[in-house]
């Protein structure tokens, strides 16, 4: 019988840290600590490059993701700073709505803020999405 080792949460949230630091991946989606002495490791910004196709192409969006003290385990809050019309999205506070973006609602420990970013940007590329009219470049929430 084999015993599973569980990684501490911030052992985990570190070696995220050291990913984004090195910016691994297309460049569309990056992510970093919101304040390098945040010991706690729960404040993250995240940002997004719209993509190619849709209403919000080349622009750079703005995200705070939020890290629980059960993260990994639990998903982490997300909320866009800048304005966006997106169907998963609060349009009073831009806040992500965890049931209606797949990777939220079946988070699970292998998940992570890089492939959560991604999956935004995919869904920012659906049919539902793609279209849909959007704010002024820089307006915030």
């Amino acid at each position: 019988m084999s015993s599973q080792v569980i990684v501490p949460r911030n052992f985990v949230l570190l070696e995220e840290l050291e990913k984004g630091e090195k910016g691994v991946g297309d460049g569309s989606v990056s992510y970093g600590l919101a304040d390098g002495n945040d010991n706690t490791l729960t404040t993250w910004n995240g940002m997004i490059v719209g993509p190619h196709g849709s209403q919000l192409e080349g622009r750079i969006l703005s995200l705070v993701i939020t890290c629980g003290e059960r993260y990994p385990d639990e998903s982490p809050k997300v909320r866009f700073q800048s304005r966006v019309n997106l169907n998963f999205v609060d349009q009073h506070n831009g806040a992500v709505d965890s049931r209606s973006v797949s990777i939220l609602s079946h988070w699970n420990r292998s998940c992570t803020m890089e492939k959560l970013l991604q999956e935004l940007r995919r869904e920012m590329c659906s049919s539902h999405n793609r279209r849909l009219p959007q704010p002024p470049d820089g307006a915030m929430f």
